[in-house]
């Protein structure tokens, strides 16, 4: 999960790296009159994403009135497709020299690496192409919480020979090396970076920051989150929409494929996605779309990635179907659970489960097309049959398969058809 710059700079202060003076963040212009700034400020796009500083979201302004007109402009600005919707406001630091500090895992043995270089405020990826001699790093490969000081010194030392600092800048920078890797590893990070670490005449900066949190050990970062104010996880790139809440909420991962809100397509069948497992779920979003491109002109759109997880209990599958039925874009849901470690059973409690309370609540229910076969399939048989039988009007748009007789590609295309169907007839 990455975390912002302005997030990212509030933990580093907290673990003694400095940065540049935080005067926060907003969301209109008007907001920045309750900021007291200390002119000239640094004006930044927070996003989550890279290529920033390319596409014109940092810029300096000298005064209230520079502020504001690049503050409107950024919050115009679309950066590799996603919208800026938080400017963050900092001092601006005057810059002598600046160098790279980052740690992160080396991918192929697992080991922790710390990555510097004296080429600061770059893409560190093109420097490591055109001058790799400029890219210096050192793997651990025993897990170490803190930095070895001999490592430490080294690394320092390497910069210096082109940074050419004084004694006490040079001080500072092996302190800031050291700190730098005991968050990486207090903090379960899959990166940590500064880039630039900025030299200015009497000091050492992290001008810039970030950090990417590993969702595997978030569970023990509650402190961390709570302290920005974080309840949810985030992507790697962008906020989660209101149905990746409620997922979350519900225990059970799901993606939207669409921007939130948005408009549907006219002519166009949404279809709402509940697989069975996340190797199916992302299985179905081709499939589906191949069958509707094949024989429907390509006027077939898959929402979402859902996934249930090994053995959903029957009130989290009844709000996976909830979740896609309270979404006014999704037209039909295709559904199908081979029965593994989930079992047919419970899946098909927890779909009638759906059915059934919405249509005592009155809420809005749309067909359901499917296919279950695997584990407990003769119980799931009987209590469906024994459902269709007391339910009949609640189950209406209900219409599982049962084995393998019908590979669910032709169940897919059979949906399709009778989904056109039904918004021909026009939905009720």
């Amino acid at each position: 999960m990455r975390l912002y710059e302005h997030e990212s700079k509030i933990i580093f202060e907290a673990n003694g790296i400095p940065t540049p003076k935080q005067y926060g963040t907003v969301r209109s212009v008007s907001e920045i009159d309750q900021l007291k700034l200390d002119f000239p400020v640094m004006v930044k796009a927070a996003v989550l994403i890279g290529g920033r500083g390319k596409a014109g979201g940092v810029k300096k302004a000298n005064s209230l009135k520079e502020a504001k007109e690049i503050a409107s402009k950024l919050l115009k600005l679309t950066i590799r497709d996603y919208p800026v919707e938080i400017i963050h406001f900092e001092e601006a630091v005057e810059e002598v020299k600046a160098c790279y500090l980052g740690v992160t895992m080396e991918p192929k043995a697992y080991n922790n690496t710390i990555i510097a270089s004296p080429s600061g405020g770059v893409d560190i990826e093109e420097v490591a192409k055109t001058k790799p001699e400029l890219i210096f790093r050192k793997e651990l490969k025993n897990n170490e919480t803190e930095l070895p000081e001999e490592i430490t010194s080294e690394l320092a030392l390497k910069l210096n020979k082109e940074l050419k600092l004084p004694d006490k800048q040079l001080k500072e920078l092996k302190i800031i090396i050291g700190k730098l890797f005991s968050l990486y590893q207090k903090i379960d990070a899959k990166l940590c970076e500064i880039n630039p670490l900025i030299i200015t005449s009497d000091s050492v900066i992290a001008a810039d920051a970030k950090i990417v949190l590993d969702d595997n050990g978030l569970y023990r970062q509650s402190s961390l989150l709570g302290g920005l104010d974080l309840s949810h996880k985030r992507h790697d790139v962008a906020e989660p929409t209101a149905n990746e809440i409620f997922s979350f909420e519900n225990e059970f991962p799901y993606v939207d494929l669409l921007l939130e809100n948005q408009e549907k397509k006219k002519g166009y069948m949404h279809v709402g996605l509940v697989p069975g497992g996340a190797g199916y779920g992302i299985l179905s979003i081709d499939e589906v779309a191949n069958i509707g491109k094949r024989f429907f002109d390509g006027k077939v759109i898959p929402i979402n990635f859902m996934d249930s997880g090994g053995g959903p209990p029957q009130e989290r599958v009844a709000e996976m179907f909830n979740l896609l039925m309270d979404n006014p874009l999704v037209d039909i849901i295709i559904t199908s659970r081979f029965g593994g470690i989930s079992s047919c059973d419970v899946f098909i409690r927890g779909t009638v489960l759906a059915f059934r309370e919405r249509s005592k609540k009155k809420q809005r229910i749309i067909p359901v097309y499917g296919r279950m076969v695997g584990t407990d399939l003769p119980s799931a048989i009987t209590y469906l049959e024994k459902a269709y039988e007391e339910t009949p009007k609640e189950l209406a748009m209900l219409e599982i398969e049962i084995g393998n007789e019908q590979i669910m590609a032709d169940v897919i295309k059979e949906a399709l058809k009778k989904g056109f169907e039904y918004l021909k007839e026009g939905a009720k």
